[in-house]
C-alpha cells in the first residue's frame, strides 16, 4: 500500500507537470492535434483505453465497480487564438479571432505562425499605431481585429515577401501562454481555461492507475476540442450524468476565489440540474472541500452543446476559480486541488 503522504506528493508533481505540458502545446480551436496527442499518450501510458471521434474529441473509458449506469466528465483542450485573415501591402498579418480572446490584452504579445506546409514563424501582435513617438493615437487607438496585426520576425517589406515564405490566409497564429507557477502556489498563464481542468482529469486517471481505485459507475472522461466556439460537447457519447469541468468565474457579484472550486448553478444557457448541483454542494460540505456556488453571467459550457445536440442526461459544471478569464489568467494550486477532490468524490472513487 503506497503511503498517502508520498502519494499526495507524487500526485501534486504529476498535476503540475501535466498542466505545464498541456499549456506548452499550442491548441486554438481547430488546431488541437498536439494537445490531444499529449492527453491521449498520458491516458494510454496509464493503462486506459482511448477513442477519438471524427471531429477530434478524445474519450477515455474507465470501467466502474457497478454496471447499469454511465457517467461522463469532460474538459476542453482547445483554446483561444488568432488566424491570418489577410496580408497587408507592407507585409503585416491581419488577423481574425478564434474564439473570444480579449484583443486589448494581446497588444505586444509574442506569437507563432503555423503554415500549412509545416513551417513555424515567430512574430508579435501589435496595434496598427504601435509607437508613442510616431502616432498621435498610439495610446487611444482601438485594440480590435481591424486595428491590430502581427509583425513577423522575417525580412519582409511587402505582401509578396510574406507569401514567398508560405504564409497565407487561414494560417494559425498562436500567442504565448507565458506560464509561471510561483513559490506561493499561483499559476499565471493564458489558457487555464480549460487546460487547468484537463490536467485535473488526467491526474484523476493517474490516481486511479497508482491506487487501483475505480469509480462507482462506468465512466467516460472526455477532452473536447471545439468548446471555445460553442459546439465542443455536441458529440459526447450518451451518459446518464455529465459533469463538465471547466473554469470558475471570479469578479463582481460572484463569490468564487482563486483558491476554491466553483459549482455553477446557472450560466448564460440556463440552470444546471438542481439535484446534481445539490449533491455536489453536499459532497463539498461533508468532505471539507472549499467551494463557492455561483451564477455565471457570460458563459457557456460543453453541457449546453451536449443538451442542444439531444443528449438526455442530468448535467452540472464545476471548475477552479480563474481570475481574468480570456485575458492573462491566474488561479491557485489550492483551486486545482479542490477541483480534483470534488471530481473524485463525485465519481465515488474507492
Amino acid at each position: 500500500m503506497i503511503d498517502e503522504t508520498i502519494l499526495q506528493q507524487e500526485q501534486e508533481a504529476f498535476l503540475r507537470d501535466t498542466l505545464q505540458m498541456l499549456l506548452a502545446q499550442d491548441s486554438p480551436t481547430g488546431f488541437t492535434g498536439r494537445a490531444v496527442d499529449l492527453a491521449e499518450g498520458i491516458a494510454r501510458d496509464l493503462g486506459f483505453d482511448t477513442r477519438r471521434t471524427n471531429k477530434g474529441n478524445l474519450f477515455v473509458n474507465v470501467p466502474g465497480r457497478e454496471s447499469g449506469r454511465r457517467v461522463g466528465l469532460c474538459a476542453h483542450v482547445d483554446t483561444l487564438g488568432l488566424m491570418v485573415r489577410s496580408i497587408s501591402d507592407s507585409g503585416l498579418l491581419m488577423v481574425t479571432r478564434v474564439g473570444g480572446p480579449l484583443m486589448p490584452t494581446l497588444d505586444g504579445e509574442y506569437c507563432r505562425i503555423y503554415t500549412r506546409a509545416g513551417k513555424v514563424f515567430t512574430g508579435t501582435v501589435l496595434s496598427l499605431s504601435p509607437s508613442a513617438h510616431v502616432q498621435d493615437d498610439a495610446a487611444t487607438r482601438a485594440r480590435d481585429e481591424k486595428n491590430m496585426a502581427v509583425r513577423i520576425d522575417e525580412k519582409v517589406r511587402s505582401r509578396e515577401d510574406v507569401q514567398a515564405l508560405g504564409i497565407a490566409p487561414g494560417d494559425y497564429v498562436c500567442y504565448d501562454p507565458k506560464t509561471v507557477i510561483t513559490e506561493s502556489g499561483f499559476v499565471k498563464s493564458r489558457f487555464l481555461d480549460d487546460k487547468a481542468s484537463a490536467a485535473c482529469l488526467l491526474t484523476l486517471l493517474w490516481r486511479m492507475h497508482h491506487t487501483g481505485e475505480r469509480p462507482r459507475y462506468d465512466t467516460c472522461i472526455g477532452f473536447t476540442v471545439h468548446e471555445e466556439v460553442g459546439h465542443g460537447g455536441s458529440t459526447m457519447p450518451q451518459v446518464d450524468e455529465l459533469l463538465a469541468v471547466d473554469m470558475g468565474c471570479i469578479g463582481e457579484d460572484l463569490s468564487c476565489t482563486e483558491y476554491q472550486v466553483s459549482i455553477c448553478a446557472k450560466d448564460s444557457n440556463g440552470p444546471y440540474d438542481y439535484g446534481m448541483v445539490s449533491r455536489l454542494v453536499k459532497l463539498a460540505a461533508d468532505n471539507g472541500v472549499d467551494c463557492a456556488v455561483d451564477i455565471y453571467p457570460h458563459y457557456g459550457s460543453d453541457v449546453a452543446a451536449a443538451w442542444e445536440a439531444g443528449m438526455d442526461a442530468r448535467a452540472a459544471l464545476i471548475g477552479p476559480g480563474v481570475h481574468a478569464s480570456h485575458g492573462m489568467e491566474r488561479t491557485h494550486l489550492d483551486a486545482l486541488r479542490a477541483t480534483l477532490k470534488l471530481a473524485g468524490l463525485y465519481l465515488e472513487l474507492e
